[in-house]
């Protein structure tokens, strides 16, 4: 019964996040410049981010491990000409090149958002990703921050950690791969995800808190320009194959 509690709050936060589209925007125009000719998605989900690549006219594939997200991604999107493919795709498989291989060095950009954190195995992710670019292609990761701020949100989203931008550049940096970006992101969403995650202990986040917060994005975003070098709740890193 625990589990199925947890489940429920996980897929109402991911609810609540999917309608802030001022938010899912701000996340979409902050990885954009990291992004270019043929990209990836991994863990697209519902496709809260892939819409807006996909309305600018990005070619984008778009990858899920789940066939029921993989459905609905179908039904929204197959009439972009510019959506290249979609693909289950298990983030972490130990044999990539053999069960994937019409994939392996086909994109100039693999990005995932908030994917990494929950994957046990999350150095074989990144060498798969390391797999899936061609030479000079860029790959783009955003993970929660802060180990000290995992609370019940993040049990019920599956999470398996929490990061730095130190413990993060040190999963990205396998051989071949250099660091040419990293950043914080989102400075504002601690308060909410500290006061109630850990203080008040919901499982969810409140709809009405996520309205307030998309509602107050642009100031959010000022905010972001100042603290993005040293706080946030999220860690975003980019590395290039070399």
């Amino acid at each position: 019964m625990k589990k199925e509690v947890e489940y429920k709050s996980g897929t109402d936060t991911l609810n609540v996040i999917s309608d802030a589209e001022n938010f899912n925007h701000w996340m979409y125009q902050t990885i954009k410049p990291h992004c270019s000719g043929s990209i990836l998605e991994v863990g697209s989900g519902i496709g809260n981010i892939s819409q807006f690549f996909l309305t600018d006219n990005f070619e984008i594939s778009l990858s899920d491990l789940s066939t029921d997200y993989f459905k609905i991604l179908e039904n929204k999107f197959s009439g972009y000409k510019n959506l290249k493919g979609l693909f289950t795709l298990d983030f972490a498989e130990k044999e990539l090149e053999l069960k994937y291989p019409h994939l392996i060095g086909q994109f100039d950009t693999v990005f995932a958002l908030n994917v990494l954190e929950h994957v046990p195995d999350h150095e074989q992710s990144i060498k798969n990703c390391y797999l899936l670019l061609k030479p000079g292609g860029k790959l783009v990761i955003l993970v929660p921050a802060f180990q000290t701020l995992f609370n019940k949100f993040d049990v019920a989203l599956e999470h398996q950690r929490r990061y730095t931008p130190k413990t993060l550049k040190k999963v990205m940096l396998i051989p071949g791969f250099k660091l040419v970006h990293c950043q914080y992101f989102n400075a504002m969403g601690i308060l909410g995800w500290f006061v109630s995650g850990k203080l008040m202990s919901k499982n969810a986040i409140p709809g009405g808190q996520m309205r307030l917060y998309d509602q107050l994005v642009p100031v959010w975003k000022i905010v972001d320009w100042f603290l993005k070098p040293v706080l946030g709740l999220s860690v975003i890193c980019v590395a290039q194959k070399k």
